[in-house]
Order: C-alpha cells, then sequence, then structure tokens
C-alpha cells in the first residue's frame, strides 16, 4: 500500500501524516509508504502507485477538482479523501467518485474511522484469497467471491471466473473472509456483499439475479444493518 497527501499546507500535512502513524500503530500493522506533495502537478508527474490519497482542493496551480478527477481516470480503484475547509466543492468532488469527504480542521476519531473504511476498501480488492480443490490451488482476488455454498460436506466456493469445489468446511471460510465485506446468511451460505443485488426476509439474490442464498428470518435484521453499513463505507 502507498498513501499520498497533497496539500499547500504543511501543518495539514504533518497532521494527516501523524494520524496515520497513530492509525497503523493502533491496528499492530507497519504504516505504508507516506508520500507527501504540495502542489497538484507534482502528484500526477508522481510514476509511483497510487492507492490511497489524501488531497486538498485549493492549492497553486491545478485544484484538486482537477488533479482527483485525473487520477481517477487513470486509475478507478484509487481511494481518495477530500480534505478542505471549503463545502462547496462537495458537489463537483462527488462527482469523480471520492470516498470520503473530511473537513479541516481534522477530527482524529473521524479520521480513524474513516481511514479504518478505507483500508479495508483497499484490502478487500487487493488481497488474494487461495482457493484449495483436490485438483489443487487457484488464487483469486477476496472481491472475486460471489459465495461460498454448503450442500452437505460439499463446499462450492462461487466465483465471477466459476466454482471451486472447496477441501475446506464453511467454518474455515467463516473465520478467513474479511467480515466487512462478507456475512453468514445461512448455515449453508457465506455471501460476498460487493455482488448483492437486493433481497427479502427470506433470500438474498446476487450477481443480477444469477445466484441466490438462503436468509434466515432471525439473521434478517443483522444481514440489514451490515449491508447498509457496507454500503456506507463504498460511498
Amino acid at each position: 500500500m502507498r498513501i499520498l497527501i497533497c496539500d499547500d499546507d504543511d501543518l495539514t500535512i504533518k497532521q494527516i501524516r501523524k494520524y496515520c502513524q497513530f492509525f497503523f500503530d493502533k491496528i499492530e500493522v507497519k504504516c505504508p509508504e507516506l508520500v507527501c506533495f504540495s502542489d497538484g502537478e507534482t502528484l500526477l508527474s508522481d510514476e509511483g502507485e497510487k492507492d490511497i490519497l489524501f488531497l486538498d482542493i485549493e492549492m497553486p496551480g491545478m485544484n484538486g477538482i482537477y488533479v482527483g478527477n485525473e487520477l481517477k481516470m487513470r486509475n478507478e480503484n484509487i481511494i481518495i479523501f477530500i480534505v478542505t475547509s471549503h463545502s462547496e466543492y462537495l458537489d463537483e468532488a462527488m462527482r469523480f467518485h471520492v470516498f470520503r469527504y473530511l473537513s479541516k480542521p481534522l477530527d482524529k476519531q473521524r479520521f480513524f474511522r474513516n481511514m479504518k473504511d478505507a483500508v479495508d476498501l483497499y484490502n478487500s480488492t487487493t488481497v488474494k484469497i487461495p482457493i484449495e480443490t483436490k485438483q489443487g490451488v487457484h488464487t483469486l482476488p477476496a472481491s472475486s467471491i460471489v459465495a461460498i455454498e454448503a450442500q452437505g460436506r460439499k463446499i462450492t466456493v462461487h466465483t465471477v471466473k466459476g466454482d471451486f469445489e472447496s477441501v475446506h468446511t464453511i467454518k474455515y471460510w467463516e473465520n478467513l473472509l474479511p467480515k466487512n465485506h462478507f456475512f453468514q446468511t445461512h448455515r449453508s451460505f457465506i455471501i460476498n456483499f460487493e455482488h448483492v443485488t437486493d433481497f427479502d426476509h427470506t433470500l438474498v439474490h446476487m450477481s443480477d439475479n444469477q445466484f441466490h442464498a438462503y436468509l434466515t428470518k432471525r439473521k434478517y435484521s443483522a444481514f440489514k444493518e451490515a449491508y447498509l453499513l457496507y454500503l456506507e463505507s463504498t460511498r
């Protein structure tokens, strides 16, 4: 992971760096590379990976709206935080699907909550999951897994690339998959929120209704709450 900060205010850059370091210390993970820029031109000329970006709006030269648009066109998976005291730019920023909007001065606890969501989103699209079958091991991004289905002792991993019969139990998959993106809707099903089309009190419809998973009535409220939280985290 590579985290970038682009702001013409040195104090803001120092604060974001400090909060990032505190955040990763708190979750006991080594802090990723933090790279800082004071203007948009220098940021756009940077050739390194761009995973998470904290971006100011009003800067000398190119403003943050233009820079954010350019970066999104180059890499649609970049996670962009808009950091500014000018709320009038919010509508423009949302047009290129920024991840979150953070107001100056930054609130530490709000920063931590949003950073957790950003890291979870990053992990869901980059973390590789090994699917062990009797024939071998297939490694796919977690985001490509649609659901895990148990039919007796047969465990099927449904993915966007096809189905795989896993040698592991559904309990193994429950413990392995990131809980902010996956939910066990029934003793026989674990689903990926990313592929949900819609749901009712008994069924979850997925992948444009190409796949259906059972949803037990007693889990409906918890599933609904978890799914809405997931949607909020990806806005």
